[in-house]
């Protein structure tokens, strides 16, 4: 298990994190994957809602659980993203009504020639069938909010309880070594019950659809920190000028991202409605680049042992490099410019 500091913006988060993950051992299989996500919800059934004051909060949060264990974050994450989308679209939540805290995923990806559409409707009562990919979870979470569409091509965002007949988790499409232990495999459904949630794009059109955009910046940045402080941590005890390059290369760009994402916090805390795509996409991008350039910077400085001996290394840099392709790369940076081209910015200090 990976333990020390993950640089110094997550000093705060580490303690309301510690107890729920005492003694569970990283980097998590599947199985305890679940076991873990389940214990740290019933300890935290919820974060700080984005734009209410204490973003940062959420964030500290969200990326100390990176820290540890990135497929944990993932799970866990959209958990905490489920339940900020219910409350801001002042949506009922639904329980399983057992003693066992739900577990929520948010499913939002659409499968190129099987969309999952709305094939009967009554008042806010559906029916969907089609295929969702990318199901992070979807052996052993409870709930999920999924996008759907209806025959005239609305986009509708919907709850169900995963565990129903005319619901199938498959095993097909997922072969990843990186983000393995999500297990985020395409579902099948064939009239399966769900109930909508909000108006036609409101999932779209909500502002807290960017906030939750920046927010797996979050995660991102911790594992990113959490790679660097073993960078720090074995330059500590050599006199490699070299190594001590890497770590200076990593510093750099770890401080400038922690910079960009407080400021974020700050601004959707100030004003939630002005926080939209420019500002999600350039956090975002920014914290990509420094996150390949702690990857290159460790990889570089610490050679393949690290790559090759330690497991939780190991696993931390193969998870990132996959976790991070929720980013478009070049297509949100041209999207970014576009959202800049009229505005007038001269990034004036």
């Amino acid at each position: 298990m990976h333990e020390g500091h993950v640089w110094h913006a997550l000093e705060r988060a580490e303690p309301e994190i510690g107890a729920p993950l005492h003694g569970i051992e990283f980097p998590l299989d599947a199985v305890g994957l679940a076991a873990a996500a389940y214990r740290l919800v019933e300890a935290r059934s919820a974060l700080p809602q984005p734009g209410g004051g204490k973003t940062l909060a959420r964030w500290r949060f969200l990326a100390a659980v990176a820290a540890r264990d990135l497929p944990l974050v993932k799970i866990f994450e959209a958990h905490a993203d489920a339940i900020a989308i219910l409350t801001e679209l002042d949506a009922h939540r639904p329980r399983t009504g057992d003693a066992a805290p739900d577990l929520w995923a948010v499913w939002a990806a659409r499968a190129p020639h099987n969309d999952l559409r709305i094939t009967w409707k009554e008042g806010q009562q559906v029916r969907l069938s089609g295929t969702k990919p990318w199901c992070s979870g979807a052996a052993f979470v409870t709930h999920a909010l999924v996008t759907c569409v209806d025959d005239e091509q609305n986009d509708w965002l919907a709850a169900l309880r995963v565990m129903q007949p005319n619901l199938r988790v498959s095993t097909r499409g997922w072969h990843a070594v990186g983000m393995l232990a999500t297990q985020s495999v395409e579902i099948d459904m064939d009239g399966a019950n769900a109930v909508l949630i909000g108006p036609p794009r409101a999932y779209l059109e909500r502002p807290g659809f960017w906030h939750g955009g920046a927010g797996i910046a979050a995660c991102w940045y911790g594992a990113a920190a959490a790679l660097a402080t073993r960078l720090r941590e074995v330059a500590a005890r050599r006199k490699d000028p070299h190594l001590h390059a890497h770590l200076g290369e990593a510093d750099a760009a770890l401080a400038a991202a922690r910079a960009l994402l407080r400021e974020s916090a700050r601004c959707i805390d100030t004003d939630p409605r002005a926080f939209g795509s420019a500002a999600a996409l350039r956090v975002r991008a920014a914290v990509e680049d420094a996150c390949d350039t702690v990857l290159r910077a460790c990889a570089r400085g610490l050679g393949a042992g690290p790559l090759c001996q330690d497991a939780w290394f190991a696993h931390m840099t193969a998870d990132l490099a996959v976790f991070m392709r929720q980013s478009h790369a070049e297509r949100d940076l041209a999207s970014l410019g576009v959202a800049l081209a009229g505005t007038g910015e001269n990034w004036q200090l």
